[in-house]
């Protein structure tokens, strides 16, 4: 992971000299070439190679030099810091006068105080970023300011570093960094403010050898600052997923021609929505690397979060992926997961996912409307009518889980048992509700397709050859007895409703929690029920044909009801009542109305 990053970086021209880091900019104080304030101009959130001492500026007595908060440029009482950053100032302007200006504004008080007037009128905050510009010219940008900052810097680096040793990202002899950078971009989840830790050794257990923090994971500055760089760049373009950051890049470029996202207009990140150029008005020239570079990048979003939008990925042979999902825990980064592989086996991946996924929809009459993984995750929570902030459960409570899934879905291996745990008792929920939202099904609910879905993945990628027998609709040859208890159920849910349409607790909300665990005991007492139903069925047509649909099942079923069913056979319960109900509507949807009426015409 760090070499694939490293060379990244490389690749991309991301690097930055040893001790700097992109940083943003809130505001300009302009002064004229003889040091006089002229006004202040706001920054924009383009990033700007900046100096930075590293974990020191988090001390009492140091900040960094040139770009630094507001609170410290100008404090309103004289602290440590603002102090440093002066003196700091003075130091550079041996190097570079412009400096020595910035400096000398700092300490004229009128001069001072027509800087915080303008500062407080651009509505700038103490803690907004600010540093200087001299006749329009940042001094950020002064050649003589870098190279003096190369050389004043070392004055900061920490004592007692080991000696020489073997570079974990380069493999070439170096003297390893006491300390890194922080990593910025997580504090959207979970991450601190100043950044996140990735190399850490604060604790005695922790370190090896004698060796001091970082020094037990040997990285050179040079190195670390390059794989820094890469990292917050994707980060800064990342979506999130389930209280993660989404990480990806590809260790080539890829053809605009073969990539699908310009083709299309309805991509959507992860949480939020990502707007793309209009294809008529805009092209992204050949020799523009950068463009090209960010639309591949969108589209390995594409094949991840749309994996079940029917697009056939291009082939993109002999080109590699990586993927990191990344949280902030404590000031550290946390690696939920990391894939590596090709997109071929991508492609491979994301069709089987595609392919396990197909379903019809509740009336049977097309396959089920396909949606985004985040929407798909919301089937994994505990049900609520009213959710204001789903994306905050999805990330407390999926956040252990949402990893695993991710890889399921880049590699086709088992889905988590707990996806079927937590599918199911979202089914049970809506079944025990009032059917309010039983996708116009009056007052039998229906279990959401979605949710059936995830039933449907995990119970084909928990044994494959067995799994198989499930498909897009009822499969009446389907070896599994708890399937076709589910499938009674649903049509004993419609016999009632065939004859008692105004009912206010059906056999679902009564029996269908019970059915689903004993279906022995429950499918007997249904039974004899529906004897009294099937009476009061006005049409004789109708009953024949639920008393045959009954039968059928039946005899699909066998002589063994089962007495209790496991996770595996209430998944296959659920399903079965799932694509039995789709059964049942698939003709009354048509031009005849009822089900029977289609069948006697065939």
């Amino acid at each position: 992971m760090l070499r694939a990053l490293y060379d990244y970086a490389l690749a991309h021209h991301l690097t930055l000299p040893a001790g700097y880091v992109n940083k943003t900019v809130k505001a300009y104080i302009l002064l004229y070439e003889d040091g006089t304030f002229q006004d202040i101009e706001l920054g924009d959130e383009t990033a700007v190679p900046a100096p930075d001492i590293g974990s020191l500026a988090n001390g009492k007595d140091k900040c960094n030099a040139l770009l630094e908060k507001r609170s410290v440029v100008l404090p309103d009482a004289p602290t440590e810091k603002s102090r440093f950053f002066l003196e700091t100032l003075k130091a550079g302007g041996e190097a570079e006068p412009m400096l020595r200006l910035c400096a000398a504004a700092l300490e004229n008080e009128e001069t001072a105080a027509q800087i915080r007037s303008r500062l407080d009128a651009r509505k700038i905050k103490d803690g907004d970023r600010i540093t200087f510009k001299v006749g329009y010219r940042s001094v950020l940008e002064s050649e003589r300011v870098q190279e003096w900052w190369q050389h004043y810097r070392l004055r900061f680096k920490k004592s007692g570093a080991a000696g020489s040793t073997v570079c974990l990202i380069t493999g070439e002899p170096t003297v390893p960094a006491v300390t890194t950078t922080p990593i910025s971009g997580l504090q959207v989840v979970g991450g601190h403010a100043r950044g996140d830790a990735l190399i850490c050794f604060d604790k005695n257990a922790f370190c090896s050898y004698g060796l001091k923090k970082a020094e037990n994971a040997p990285v050179s500055e040079e190195a670390f600052g390059a794989f820094k760089a890469a990292l917050d760049h994707l980060l800064t373009q990342a979506p999130i997923l389930a209280g993660m950051k989404f990480v990806h890049w590809y260790d080539r470029e890829i053809p605009q021609e073969s990539d699908p996202i310009l083709n299309c207009g309805d991509f959507v990140d992860f949480d939020v929505e990502v707007e793309l150029p209009d294809d008529d008005t805009e092209e992204l020239p050949d020799a523009d690397r950068e463009s090209r570079e960010v639309a591949a990048r969108k589209r390995a979003d594409q094949l991840v979060e749309s994996v079940d939008s029917g697009l056939q990925p291009p082939p993109l042979d002999d080109v590699s992926y990586y993927i990191l999902l990344l949280t902030g825990v404590g000031g550290r980064v946390m690696i939920r997961r990391y894939e590596r592989g090709s997109y071929q086996d991508l492609q491979r991946s994301l069709a089987l996912w595609h392919q396990d996924l197909r379903l019809t929809n509740s009336h049977g009459t097309a396959p089920l409307k396909s949606c985004k993984l985040v929407k798909r995750l919301m089937y994994l929570l505990k049900r609520q009518k009213v959710d204001s902030r789903p994306f905050e459960r999805l990330s407390k409570e999926l956040s252990g889980l949402t990893s695993g899934i991710v890889t399921s879905i880049l590699t086709g291996a088992p889905l988590p048992d707990t996806v079927a745990v937590r599918a199911l008792a979202y089914i049970r929920s809506q079944m025990l509700s009032d059917g309010d939202d039983g996708e116009g099904t009056g007052q039998v609910p229906v279990p959401d397709g979605w949710a059936c879905q995830w039933l449907k993945v995990w119970l084909i990628r928990k044994d494959r050859k067995r799994g198989e027998e499930l498909m897009e609709k009822y499969n009446l040859n389907h070896p599994e007895p708890a399937y076709h208890c589910g499938g009674l159920m649903a049509v004993y849910a419609e016999i009632q409703q065939r004859a008692m349409k105004d009912v206010n607790a059906g056999v679902i909300q009564r029996y269908y929690a019970s059915a689903s665990r004993t279906p022995a005991l429950v499918l007997s007492q249904l039974n004899r029920l529906s004897n009294y139903h099937l009476d009061k069925i006005e049409s004789g047509a109708q009953a024949r044909y639920l008393r045959d649909r009954l039968a059928e099942l039946y005899v699909a079923l066998g002589d063994c009801v089962p007495t209790t069913l496991s996770l595996e056979e209430q998944s296959y319960f659920a399903l079965g009542y799932y694509q039995k109900w789709a059964d049942l509507h698939t003709k009354r949807d048509n031009q005849t109305g009822t089900p029977e009426a289609a069948e006697e015409e065939e």
